[in-house]
């Protein structure tokens, strides 16, 4: 990147200092091009601010473009996003709003996003909420969203939120042994739940919602989309709530 910024620097420099044929660099003889390599690199060295000018300009045109692409991206997956028939919906499902989270349970940011979004959810009180199990991190992430998948599947939304809110304040090794405690705590048939767990219907619930991802560019966790705009990472309750009332304003 940095070469790309010196070579745009060294044309801009050469559009004011040189004559306009003079710009084809491989017009010019090797004094030329020596001479006139010299000549940028001293304005460089006596304005440097020019390179991270250079550099800021580059970063908000790239951070420009990948907003308008995941504007479309956003778009062209809208019904997998917000409606795809499965996926937990709390908060208000009637909101104004919609916010959905591509989450894993041993994602540290996730869970460090978790109260955050449930103050924004309690605070605001007409958000959509969607969630997406997204189990990136290891064979613990994966026997985690079974889990909890096949809790919403054998015992419905309520039991699934329980077991969800749970498993984001948990910090130990995820086992069938500490899943079935969880479990036993919130009531659930922990039995049933585990008959459930290597369902196809449960595979093909996460298998979906990692094609959804990859459709998405999602790499990461947590990652949210509110409304029409990708937020990848960890945002607080504070940026949260901000980005929530410029989409309703």
């Amino acid at each position: 990147m940095l070469r790309k910024l010196l070579l745009s620097a060294a044309l801009a420099f050469g559009a004011l200092a040189a004559p306009a044929q003079a710009l084809d660099l491989n017009a010019m003889s090797d004094a030329e091009r020596d001479a006139f390599g010299n000549q940028v690199r001293e304005y460089l060295m006596e304005n440097p601010e020019v390179i991270m000018e250079a550099v800021r300009a580059l970063e908000a045109r790239q951070a420009e473009a990948q907003a308008e692409a995941d504007v479309a991206l956003v778009a062209d997956n809208a019904d997998a996003l917000f409606d795809d028939g499965f996926s937990y919906v709390g908060g208000n499902p009637d909101g104004d709003i919609v916010l959905v989270e591509f989450m894993d349970y041993r994602c540290g940011f996730c869970k460090r996003a978790f109260g955050e979004v449930e103050k924004l959810l309690e605070s605001d009180g007409n958000i959509r909420f969607v969630v997406k199990e997204f189990p990136i991190l290891g064979e613990q992430s994966v026997l985690a969203s079974r889990f909890a998948i096949a809790t919403q599947m054998v015992a419905g939304d309520e039991a699934y939120k329980a077991v969800h809110d749970a498993l984001m304040s948990f910090n130990g090794d995820i086992t069938l042994a500490s899943l079935r405690r969880l479990a036993d705590t919130y009531g659930v048939d922990t039995a049933a739940v585990e008959a459930k767990m290597d369902d196809e219907e449960v595979t093909d619930r996460i298998r979906s919602t990692r094609a959804l991802a990859q459709q998405l560019q999602i790499t990461g966790t947590p990652t949210f989309v509110l409304q029409d705009e990708l937020l990848r990472g960890y945002l607080p309750f504070d940026q949260l709530q901000t980005i929530v009332e410029d989409k309703r304003s």
